[in-house]
């Protein structure tokens, strides 16, 4: 059953962490954050909500550093019951859809529950200073979807938030699968 992630409270400063990425280094968002902003999304291996915007993904995260604005992915999921969602599948599932972006592992899941999120995919943009400018989808496309003409919800969003420093007004709620808490 999907869940939808709200985007009612915007504004509030995006809570520091050091989590390992699959390249094995820890990494923090204050070493992370992008000049002009920064998209953080809590994702997973497995969800096929995930599976369906993996590639868009991906190429959003690499069309947004193009203008300073850095993607991090996070995985929350409780690895015991999911273990699609493994560390050593979160490196292969990297590899697959060519992440060039962090991908870090969330054990604890404290960095999930810092930031309220809910859902896999659920996707927060944050303006140059870390203050929350925007959360919802990636795009107007849905699973199953033969729509031809997508529109680049994150990427327009992001591209406003570097220019004004503020998000859209009208931003649609990301859904997935709910994160599997321990």
């Amino acid at each position: 059953m999907p869940v939808n992630a709200s985007n009612e409270k915007l504004g509030w400063s995006a809570p520091d962490f050091s989590l390992i990425d699959v390249s094995g280094d820890k990494m923090s968002l204050n070493h992370l954050t992008g000049e002009n902003g920064t998209v953080i999304a809590f994702i997973c291996n497995h969800c096929p909500y995930v599976l369906a915007i993996a590639d868009r993904l991906s190429f959003e995260a690499n069309e947004l550093k193009k203008i300073s604005i850095n993607t991090i992915a996070i995985m929350s999921n409780d690895v015991d019951k999911y273990p699609e969602d493994s560390y050593e599948n979160m490196i292969n599932f990297a590899k697959k859809y060519s992440f060039k972006f962090p991908y870090l592992f969330d054990e604890s899941q404290l960095v999930a529950k810092a930031y309220g999120a809910v859902c896999t995919p659920d996707i927060f943009g944050f303006n140059k200073d870390n203050k929350l400018a925007y959360r919802g989808r990636i795009d107007s496309g849905v699973m199953n979807s033969d729509i031809s003409k997508i529109d680049r919800e994150l990427y327009q969003a992001m591209l406003k938030i570097k220019n004004n420093n503020t998000g859209p007004d009208k931003q649609f709620n990301s859904f997935g699968c709910s994160i599997k808490w321990k």
